[in-house]
């Protein structure tokens, strides 16, 4: 009966070290392999984070792609875009040091099993030739989602045209872009087979609208009508903090014998076209209607 609390401690004696070296060498590693990913993820989060409305320290090594640099930093979208960008570059870093974290740590622990690496290294390798070959369009992909979000192309959120499919970005990864057409439909597009991209909602958007009347209506007084329903629109305190410059007549775009088209150019903020645009021409509409009502009839 006495033998097995005899035998017991000499068992553990002679495999102490499976028993308790390599086990406490393993939760070491593991321990130190959390702490490491910690303090990582958050040097990028203060990275990421912008003090005092400067641009955030991650950005610093990247060349800013925003048009009208001051305009958009006066309509407060300046900083917005760069908060939205360091994000977006913040998590893929996050996502990149978690991988290489996670690798470093599994061959360590492997190491401590006394798990010979070098054929591991080499089928992996060898997998990994065979799978270049195979996966050409998967590693495309991956390069192509990761520049498109170092060089800022676009972002969740904003409206984007990719020739086959028009919407708004919901999701970007670095594989596939997921965005949601007017009609609700979700598209998945990969990114490497994204040859150009159209952003309708970066920095700053332009609403251009073309107004036909008569060819026989008087020029000069429609002009003036729809430069101040403009200016007006813009007084509005509903509407004043949409437009970032005043709106512009920019004159007789083109012409028939039936009509003569007038264009209106307005600038305002990113996804503020299409409402913005609907709102001058039922004002531009109601106001040439009024003036034509008004007009003496021979």
């Amino acid at each position: 009966m006495g033998t097995p609390v005899v035998a017991l401690p000499d068992f553990v004696q002679r495999h102490s070290h499976w028993i308790i070296e390599v086990p406490v060498r393993i939760v070491v590693i593991v321990v130190v392999a959390w702490l490491v990913r910690l303090v990582l993820r958050h040097m990028i989060d203060r990275m990421v984070r912008p003090i005092r409305g400067d641009v955030p320290r991650i950005l610093r090594p990247f060349r800013e792609r925003l048009d009208n640099l001051a305009l958009l930093e006066r309509a407060g979208l300046l900083n917005q875009r760069r908060v939205q960008r360091a994000a977006t570059i913040g998590s893929l870093l996050k996502s990149v040091v978690s991988f290489t974290i996670f690798v470093i740590a599994f061959l360590l622990v492997l190491s401590e099993l006394d798990v010979n690496l070098a054929p591991f290294i080499a089928g992996t390798s060898i997998i990994g030739v065979a799978l270049g070959f195979g996966a050409q369009s998967i590693v495309k992909d991956f390069l192509s989602g990761m520049f498109m979000m170092l060089e800022d192309q676009y972002g969740v959120g904003d409206v984007i045209d990719f020739e086959k499919a028009v919407g708004t970005v919901e999701a970007v990864g670095l594989r596939t872009t997921q965005l949601r057409d007017v009609n609700g439909t979700v598209w998945y597009v990969r990114n490497g087979e994204v040859v150009r991209v159209g952003n309708k909602s970066q920095g700053f958007a332009q609403v251009v609208l073309d107004v036909p009347i008569p060819a026989g209506a008087d020029i000069e007084a429609t002009t003036s009508a729809m430069r101040e329903v403009g200016a007006a629109m813009r007084a509005d305190e509903h509407w004043a903090p949409v437009f970032l410059d005043d709106p512009q007549v920019l004159g007789v775009e083109s012409m028939t014998r039936e009509e003569t088209v007038i264009r209106m150019l307005a600038k305002v903020r990113p996804l503020e076209q299409w409402r913005t645009a609907r709102e001058l021409r039922r004002r531009i509409r109601e106001r040439l209607d009024g003036a034509a009502a008004t007009t003496p009839t021979d």
